[in-house]
């Protein structure tokens, strides 16, 4: 863990080791999720339909929709 340190015009440097595992290079944007105390800086995802592709995977049991269907 690295500390950084936020300077007057409120700008902070990501450690090398952070831009490194995020693969982000000068110029490239990202996304800063604010939830009660916690910050996450991630990288914009060139395709939010990819990115969020199969996020949702595996929370509903097996014919799930098919029931649904059934029921209306």
């Amino acid at each position: 863990m690295q500390v950084v340190r936020l300077s007057s015009k409120n700008q902070i440097v990501l450690p090398k080791e952070a831009r490194a595992a995020m693969h982000i290079k000068g110029g490239d944007e990202l996304l800063v999720v604010v939830k009660d105390d916690l910050t996450v800086i991630m990288p914009k995802p060139k395709s939010y339909r990819q990115a969020l592709s199969g996020a949702g995977k595996g929370l509903y049991e097996k014919d799930y929709l098919k029931k649904e269907r059934k029921s209306w």
